[in-house]
């Protein structure tokens, strides 16, 4: 096999193969020999089957077996050989012409091939001890955790039927059906829908014009969307609501005990409180982790200037770039609307990919280094998240990783960073900080840009939407 390079410009590389036809006729006459002895033929005994005979019953067939063995081996021979790793799986170019094609399987031509890639840059891990990032940490109140448990137990409150008035804390059951410009709109309609007023569920406006109401009361609620409600057709329009009200009814008394932890599958009142504090740090946590993330890749993209290669780049970006678009399209927005415009933000988005595959080359290298590993539990935990996301589908999934190693590694990768991450923190300077949930809740630039995409205040839900209580 002859190998000479063609191309070696910046990461890019292409490589010529040339197999002579020599070497493709031994391979062939390998597998003849091996097949002699299992191919069973109609009029000859086993093993018995003359090679010319074979040759022209299988020849072509066994060739086509050669040349894809060659196309699937060669890749990682020559990377092998040439000490370089591939960003992307080696593209192949081979002939097009039919009839070059047919005498490489006939045994009468070389098979001449090429290989097009990008290899991954050189990475000199840096001194990284000296970076310094600040961990802020939220203190949480013994207040805050009360107020979400009071929630919870609100949530699990049973109510019974009131004669009179509703007040709000009640509970109505009604049937509205809305309309802007006299047309009825899609979803908003209920025949049965169920609202605690002043729970702020619904349209701001719409739940105070029902307090007072009682079963049987009929009303026309008007209220005009907010204006950046995200169903765009909708959004600073009026409307008017046609409600007629089935049901007024009261909250049953509250009481945090352990009757209420046994509701919720706890064994005390403590162990509600402990599992919702839990929870809240557990919050609180992810929101620190990101924080503290940032400033390491902050650090680390100053200390590293190296080209990326550029399909692992436009892959980052347009997997952004459909994100990007997909929101806005689902809000009906627009990038004028975002205060920017389709290049401008091609432009930064272009920029925040090559930040990202750089900083994963980056990382990705230190945890070589380190010799960071994802164990097999890991993966399984990671398999198992992805299963639950298709209800009914588990064979499926299975399947598709079983046979895609590719998404195997998208699997990995992730867990991969995340020990790298945690390898770094205990190996640069970190200081903690207490903090009250809104410093850590603010956003800042440097956040912004980590982010797929930069929004504004987010959209109000549709009108019959419900908000989740905190769990």
């Amino acid at each position: 096999m002859q190998v000479t390079e063609t191309l070696n410009e910046g990461l890019k590389r292409e490589i010529k193969i040339v197999v002579p036809q020599a070497d493709l006729e031994a391979k062939l006459t390998e597998k003849l020999e091996d097949a002699k002895g299992k191919v069973k033929l109609n009029g000859f005994r086993p093993g018995k089957v003359p090679a010319s005979h074979l040759r022209k019953m299988y020849g072509k067939s066994f060739m086509a077996e050669t040349v894809n063995e060659i196309l699937n081996e060669t890749p990682r021979t020559v990377l092998a050989d040439r000490k370089e790793r591939s960003a992307t799986q080696p593209e192949v170019q081979m002939t097009e012409d039919e009839a070059e094609a047919q005498k490489v399987l006939d045994g009468k031509a070389d098979f001449e091939f090429s290989l097009s890639y990008e290899v991954i840059p050189d990475i000199e891990i840096k001194d990284y001890s000296g970076i310094k990032v600040t961990r802020e940490v939220v203190d949480i109140p013994d207040s805050e955790v009360d107020e979400q448990v009071l929630k919870i137990a609100q949530s699990a409150a049973e109510y019974s039927e009131k004669k009179g008035k509703a007040e709000e804390g009640d509970r109505i059951t009604m049937s509205y059906a809305g309309k802007v410009d006299g047309e009825l709109f899609e979803g908003g309609a209920d025949d049965n829908g169920q609202l605690v007023l002043g729970s702020g569920q619904f349209i701001p406006g719409f739940e105070d014009q029902l307090i007072g109401k009682k079963a049987g009361d009929k009303t026309v609620v008007k209220v005009t969307f907010p204006e950046e409600y995200q169903a765009a057709h909708l959004a600073g329009k009026d409307a008017e609501f046609d409600v007629e009200v089935k049901l007024v009814e009261k909250a049953e008394k509250v009481e945090i005990n352990d009757d209420l932890a046994a509701k919720l599958g706890l064994e005390t009142a403590d162990r509600l409180r402990e599992v919702v504090r839990e929870q809240i740090e557990s919050q609180y946590g992810g929101m620190t982790r990101q924080k503290v993330k940032r400033q390491l890749l902050d650090a680390l993209d100053k200390m590293y200037e190296l080209e990326s290669p550029q399909k692992l780049v436009d892959t980052e970006f347009n997997n952004i770039w459909t994100q990007i678009t997909s929101e806005l399209e689902e809000a009906g927005r627009t990038f004028a609307d975002e205060d920017t415009t389709e290049e401008e933000a091609r432009a930064e988005y272009l920029a925040l990919a090559e930040r990202r595959v750089r900083l994963g080359l980056v990382l990705s290298e230190i945890g070589e280094k380190a010799e960071i590993q994802v164990s097999e539990q890991e993966m399984q935990q990671a398999l198992m998240a992805q299963v639950r996301q298709y209800p009914g589908q588990e064979k499926q999934i299975y399947e598709f990783f079983q046979k895609n190693p590719d998404a195997v590694a998208n699997l990995r990768a992730p867990i991969f960073e995340e020990k790298t991450v945690d390898h770094l923190l205990t190996q640069v300077d970190v200081t903690d900080k207490t903090v009250s949930k809104e410093e850590l809740m603010a956003d800042d630039e440097a956040e912004a840009e980590e982010k797929p995409a930069k929004k504004k205040a987010a959209p109000k839900k549709k009108a019959a939407a419900k908000k989740k209580d905190a769990e």
